[in-house]
This record gives structure tokens, sequence and C-alpha cells, in this order.
């Protein structure tokens, strides 16, 4: 009997399954760290601009609100969840790579990091000659120099250093026109908003004609975004599917053996993992960035996901084989339909999720631009992670101050907003601080106060599924249509009207979001869980003032039976 007692104890590990549930998200946090956020800065060396980068991005998470939740029940109803996670880490590992093999449609000329002891000629004197040189800059004027003009030092250091500045003319030279006696060429073309590292002069024709294949009808650009597009797709579609694939199994292990409420223990080592891989692959790619450049970020991916497979075939999954698919999605639905709060949380996500991808996407953007490298973009971002892992402990006092949760959700966007202004205005890398640190005010009490809306609406057993509905909302569809419109917006308007205008919608939100939450009631279900934790309680001072009652009511009729009997 002890024996058996002794494996069901072993089989059923609670802290043990949190223990390893807790290294494999974060690794996976980790991984996913070192490299989806600097995607578009990615795609901006590429040669992409922002609509392009947009649409990307747009797709990427319109394919992750379809295919995620069906991959999820899929995996469910035929008992892989296993499987599709291992095969998720594995493939989405290896797809990613892929990027690496695409050439930049622009030659990357660095500044400032790695020539700074390759040239001994006067940079002054350089630029000078070639504004003399320079009438025009139209795309693809041709100049004819005779070599005589220029000593051959110049002519070696000429296209590394006339590539130092950035919004100017780019010059790329024709080395097979360099003889002693022909003259050679200098090709410009004008190349707006590019970073101090991304001034680059368009490669020759004839090497896309051969790598591009089929496409080669299109300019190098549109060639460049269908092939990005493309790869971007197939990632999502073996990435996608994982979290939630590995977040049902462990929350249905927790609910067979009623433990659920430790649910939440999970999440915050998903900060720290996101924290921690934002850092490191930030002083990575700072310091080994004249030996590798931004590859590392890829590598490091690749690397911490296969590094997570071991630990996935441990990872704790209670599997359940459903013979049909369920229908929790539809009921999620009709539960924040029929509640007017419930629909104004609906309305704030998405709108917080359009404002959260348009910075996530050209944050980076804006900090380049202000001279900053991946080592302040990463630890701004792990500061950003960590604001929002440190403000759990702080919810509840807020919520207690502020009496009501939906009061938390006013707050979120006003900080948001806040925060959008004050991106608008960087002057310098590390002046993003102050603004990353506000994230645990922003983007935390906004979940935390989703979580206690699906709460208040939400039947037994759909308190999670509600709450999905919510993520799905944000971090997807409100995802996608950010990613657009912001793409378009900094194409058009540039980066700061983004951040501006974002913040101005945010703020008019937040003041009609406070009357309405305050002009509609507050509608909220039973929660009997919370009845029966403090069931005894009740009980308990309910017996006691019926006996109170009746004792009080029998001392009445006693006395009034003997005044009688005293009368008579």
């Amino acid at each position: 009997m002890k024996k058996g007692a002794t494996q069901k104890s072993r089989q059923w590990n609670v802290k043990g399954a949190l223990r390893m549930a807790g290294i494999f998200h974060f690794l996976h946090s980790c991984g996913s760290a070192c490299l989806l956020p600097f995607l578009t800065l990615y795609f901006r060396h590429l040669g992409l601009n922002a609509a392009m980068i947009g649409i990307i991005m747009a797709s990427k998470h319109l394919l992750a609100l379809v295919w995620r939740p069906f991959s999820s029940v899929l995996s469910r109803k035929y008992d892989k969840r296993r499987t599709v996670i291992v095969g998720s880490l594995l493939s989405s590992a290896l797809v990613v790579l892929t990027l690496l093999l695409f050439p930049s449609a622009v030659i990357q000329a660095e500044s400032g990091r790695c020539n700074a002891s390759q040239s001994d000629a006067d940079p002054t004197a350089l630029l000078a000659t070639l504004e003399q040189l320079t009438t025009s800059q139209s795309n693809a004027t041709v100049y004819s120099l005779n070599q005589t003009s220029l000593s051959k030092a110049l002519l070696a250091t000429l296209e590394e250093t006339t590539t130092s500045q950035s919004n100017a003319t780019v010059y790329s030279l024709n080395q097979t026109s360099l003889s002693a006696e022909q003259p050679f060429e200098v090709n410009t073309s004008v190349s707006q908003n590019w970073s101090a590292r991304g001034l680059r002069s368009l490669k020759k024709e004839g090497l896309y004609t051969e790598f591009l294949g089929s496409l080669k009808a299109m300019d190098a650009q549109h060639q460049m975004f269908f092939l990005v597009l493309i790869v971007m797709v197939l990632w999502e579609c073996m990435a996608a599917p994982l979290e939630w694939t590995a977040d049902d199994g462990l929350y249905e292990y927790l609910d067979f053996v009623d433990a659920t409420d430790r649910y939440g223990v999970v999440k915050v080592w998903k900060q720290l993992g996101a924290a921690f891989g934002n850092c490191a692959v930030g002083v990575l790619v700072t310091s080994l960035f004249c030996l590798t450049g931004t590859s590392v970020e890829f590598y490091s991916y690749t690397a911490l996901m296969i590094l997570t497979i071991p630990i996935a075939a441990l990872l704790p999954i209670y599997l359940r084989k459903r013979d049909r698919l369920t229908s929790g999605g539809f009921k999620a639905l009709q539960l924040v339909h029929g509640n007017s709060q419930a629909i104004l949380c609906a309305i704030t996500v998405v709108l917080m999720g359009m404002v959260t991808s348009a910075v996530s996407d050209f944050l980076l953007w804006q900090m380049q631009d202000c001279g900053a490298t991946e080592i302040h973009m990463g630890i701004s971002l792990a500061l950003m992670h960590l604001s929002q892992a440190a403000f759990a402990p702080l919810s509840g006092h807020l919520s207690r101050f502020l009496k009501y949760h939906g009061w938390l959700l006013v707050l979120a966007v006003v900080i948001l907003a806040l925060q959008c202004l004050y991106y608008s205005f960087l002057w310098s890398p590390w002046a993003v601080i102050p603004a990353q640190l506000m994230a645990g005010f922003s983007t935390g009490a906004l979940w935390w106060s989703v979580t206690s809306q699906s709460e208040d609406i939400a039947t037994p057993g759909t308190e999670k599924t509600i709450l999905r509905l919510f993520e799905a909302l944000s971090l997807e569809l409100g995802a996608a249509f950010g990613s657009l419109m912001a793409g378009f917006v900094v194409q058009k308007f540039g980066l700061m009207l983004l951040f501006q205008g974002a913040g101005v919608v945010l703020a008019l939100w937040s003041s009609a979001l406070a009357v309405l939450k305050w002009k509609i009631p507050r509608q909220r279900r039973i929660n009997y869980s919370r009845l029966l934790a403090t069931d005894t309680e009740v009980s308990e001072s309910e017996s006691d003032q019926e006996k109170d009652w009746l004792e009080t009511a029998m001392e009445d009729d006693r006395g009034k039976i003997t005044g009688q009997w005293k009368v008579k």
C-alpha cells in the first residue's frame, strides 16, 4: 500500500511539474526574445521599407490568430501534444535560418563600429571632392571620372568613407573600370531614412537575376519582400502551435489534481526568460558585431529552441482524448457579448494591442536613429519585462486602492499613452529607460484587469477560455491591424508622428472609457469557488444569527405567558 502511494505521489508531483514547466517556458521565452523584437531591424537592413515590414508582421499575426487555436484543438483531440511541441521547436529553429541566406538588397556600409582603424584619409577632404563631382542626387546617375584626378589611396577609401553619414547620397564604385588607362564610374543612388549603419549602395542586377529566379521581373526590393513574406508565413506555421499546446497540457494536468491556482507561477518565468534573452543577445551582438553582424540573434534563437527539446520531452502534460471539437470559444464570445463591461474591455484590448504592436515593431527604429546599438535595445527591453513581472505583487494593493479593477484598465490606457508620447521625443539611446520602467503599469495592469474581468463574467470551466479570447483579440487581431497601419504611417509621415498619433488616440479613448465605466453598471456572476471558500464562515454566522433570533422570540413569549398567569 505504501509502495503504491509513493508511486502515485511521484506521478502527480505538482512541485516537480511546475518546476519543469518553469524551465521550459524560461528557455522558450529566452530564445524568442533573442530574435523576435529585433526582426524589424533585420528587415530594415535587408532594404525593406516600413510599409512592407508592416504587411509582413500583420500577416504573421493574422496567421497566428487562425492557426494557433485550431492546431491546439487538433493536438488535444488526437493526443499529439508532445509531438506538436517537439516538432514545433525543431522546425521553427531550422526554418528561421533561411532568412540568413538572403543577400541584402543593398550593400551595408557600417560606420563608426568596425572601420575606425581602416582609413587614414581625411573624410572631410573626400566628401569635399565628391560634392564637387556630384551635380544631382537622382537614382542611378553615372559619373565618369579620370583616374588621374584622384590618388590610389583616395580610390581605396572612397566608398567606405562616403557611407558614414545618414540621409545622404550613396556611392558605389565600379571596380571593373579601375585601370591605369581607362576612366572609372561612380554610381549614385539616393536613400532616405536609413540609419547610421544602414547606408548602402545597390548591388548589381545580374546577381539578383540568378538568385531570385522567377521573381527576376521585379525590382530587388520587391523580390526580397516576397521572399521574406514566404519564409515568415512558413515560420509562423511551425512556431504558432507551441505555446497554447504546452499551456493547455499543463493547465489540464494541474486541473486534474485541483492545483490550477498555481498555474500563474509559470507566467513569471516567461517574463524572466524574455528579460534574460533580450539582455544577453544585446550584449553578444554588440560585442561580436564586427565578426558576425546580427546573425548571432538567429543562431541564439535556434540554439535555445533545440536546447528546449529535451525539456519538452519531460514536460507535464495531461492527455485526454476528445472525440469532437469543443465549442468553448463560441460560449466565451456569448459571455463577452452579453456583458457591457466585457465589451468595453474587449474594445480596449484590441486598441491596446494595436498600439503595443506598433511600438514593438518600430521603437527600435526610433532608438537606432538616436544612435542606439543592440546593447541599448536589449537592456531597455529587459527592463520592460522585469517591470511587468514586478507589477504582480502590487496589483492587488493597487486594485483595492482604486476600489474596482475596471479603473485599473483606464490607468493602463493612460500610462501607455504617456509612453507613446515619450517615445516620440527620444534624444539619446538611454533616454528610453524611464518609459520602459512604466510598462508594468500599462501592459502589466492591462492583463491583470483583463484577468479579473474574465473571472467576473465566467461560468464554471470557462475562465481560461475567456482569457484566451481577450489574448487573441489583443495579441493577434489588434496586433495585425496595428502593424499594418503603423507601417504605412511610418512610410508616409515618419516615426515621430506614429508615436504621437498613438498617444493621442489612447488619451481620447481613456477619457471615453472612464465615462462609460462610470455610467454602465457592473455585472458579476456568482463565483462558486469563492463561495465554497467562505461557506463555513457564512454558515456559522447565519446559524448564530438564527439562534439569537429564536432565543429572543422564545424569551418574549415566555414573558408574555408568565404575565398573563400573574394577571389571572
